[in-house]
């Protein structure tokens, strides 16, 4: 009975800190499907077109780096002080990575798009929108350290106010500059940029939220002669360790998404804008049920920090519950809801009927990847990215890549074929590795 009263207790845990994240991570890729709505309903398929690889890279670009997002959570959801050194150190090499990723993604865009396989009309609208969107690329860092911390201390409503109310700004921002003043990609770029710097006044000024006395102390720690952030190594070297592996991972995983879309693009804007609509759609799941990974983070960690192992395991089982169920009922959605959503994307005829022929893909992936979301929040939490990495290596090069060259006759089914195994391969990865830890009970030991 005291162990059901538990469960049910950790049951209301888990969603209390996921709910806010469903909302804000939602919010995301509804950014996303807005600028894929207003330009699918312009004249020609290649405004759709240019944004989606220049949107497709700058995700690259940017989510390479979001290990500063995933990193922080969980280094901070362990620390037993507080997480204030922490978040100075991911701020600061947040901002140095932003300025370094401009100095060196400004003189290779052309080249960039070009390997794409931009179409000659997409590519001038692709370069324009990258162009403009690297202006905000250290800020955009930046967030991702903030939400981190945000997360890690258990505080999903700050996350939630800053996503859902700069995207928001943002998709009114696209109408705006997008139908109002007529600058098609140029004018998605520019109301991106515009979210990016309100978010991080929004973050910084909700910081106070996890303390009223936060902007003392961290002068307190920057002035503190035992902190020393520009000597003391180690630290550094912890927070390097975990972020490198995280940062392979997440590159792997863009690599597919934007290797993907190139060859989506090789087939014509017909399909390339088709394979992006999906792929919006792909995303809102994934960012739906990431909410339930991000609060398994947080409780994860904390678990681990306190060294209980029934606590981590009933948070798992926890989390894993509300996870299924979600993505039982966003296939369910998906399937009866797919004449209205198609609809509400695009009225283009050519690009209906490339979506007709691979929908069904799209409807197989929540369930299957819902698996790989929840236990990338178990292995972030207990601070594992090694796994993580691992498993993400044999999805991409030994599952991947292989099913598409074996598959380029299948035409665009080929490539979602690829992607419905590397979406299977991660998910049987982590679940093999999930089950050796707990057999071997090193989730609190090692």
């Amino acid at each position: 009975m005291n162990y059901l009263h538990v469960e049910q207790k950790n049951l209301g845990r888990v969603w209390n800190l996921a709910w806010p994240m469903i909302l804000s991570n939602i919010s995301v890729p509804l950014l996303g499907a807005v600028d894929t709505a207003i330009l699918g309903h312009l004249s020609s398929a290649e405004y759709l077109s240019g944004v989606a690889i220049g949107a497709s890279v700058m995700s690259m670009l940017l989510w390479a780096f979001g290990f500063l997002r995933m990193g922080t959570t969980g280094i901070v959801a362990r620390s037993q002080d507080g997480g204030v050194e922490w978040l100075l150190r991911a701020l600061t090499l947040a901002l140095a990575l932003g300025v370094l990723l401009q100095l060196m993604a400004y003189p290779i865009i052309g080249h960039i798009v070009n390997w794409m396989n931009a179409s000659s009309d997409a590519s001038p609208h692709a370069t324009a929108y990258l162009q403009i969107r690297l202006i905000s690329a250290p800020v955009a860092l930046v967030n991702f350290a903030l939400l981190g911390f945000f997360i890690g201390r258990q505080d999903s409503r700050a996350p939630l106010y800053i996503l859902l109310v700069a995207n928001l700004l943002n998709i009114g921002l696209d109408f705006l500059f997008i139908l109002g003043f007529g600058l098609g990609a140029k004018g998605a770029a520019i109301a991106t940029v515009c979210a990016d710097f309100f978010a991080l006044v929004m973050g910084l000024s909700l910081l106070t939220r996890v303390n009223n006395t936060i902007w003392q102390d961290i002068v307190t720690h920057i002035r503190a002669p035992q902190f020393q952030p520009w000597v003391d190594w180690k630290p550094w070297l912890e927070l390097l360790h975990i972020n490198t592996d995280l940062f392979i991972r997440t590159c792997l995983l863009l690599l597919t998404l934007t290797f993907f879309t190139a060859q989506g693009a090789a087939q014509g804007d017909s399909v390339l804008a088709a394979n992006a609509i999906l792929l919006q759609l792909l995303m809102m799941t994934s960012y739906a049920l990431d909410g339930f990974a991000h609060a398994t983070e947080a409780l994860v960690g904390e678990s681990i920090g306190k060294k209980s192992n029934k606590l981590f395991q009933e948070i798992v089982y926890a989390a894993g519950i509300w996870a299924l169920g979600s993505a039982a009922l966003l296939t369910l959605l998906l399937i009866t809801g797919k004449p209205i959503i198609i609809k509400l994307f695009t009225d283009l005829p050519k690009v209906i009927l490339e979506i007709n022929k691979i929908y069904w893909w799209l409807c197989a992936l929540p369930l299957l990847a819902v698996w790989s979301y929840q236990l990338d929040g178990v292995f972030i939490g207990a601070g594992k990215s090694r796994q993580m990495r691992d498993t993400m290596f044999i999805a991409t090069i030994l599952i991947f890549f292989p099913s598409w060259w074996l598959t380029q006759d299948w035409g665009n089914h080929g490539i979602w074929f690829s992607l419905f195994l590397w979406i299977t391969a991660r998910s049987l990865g982590l679940i093999f590795y999930y089950r050796y830890y707990t057999i071997n009970d090193f989730w609190i030991t090692k």
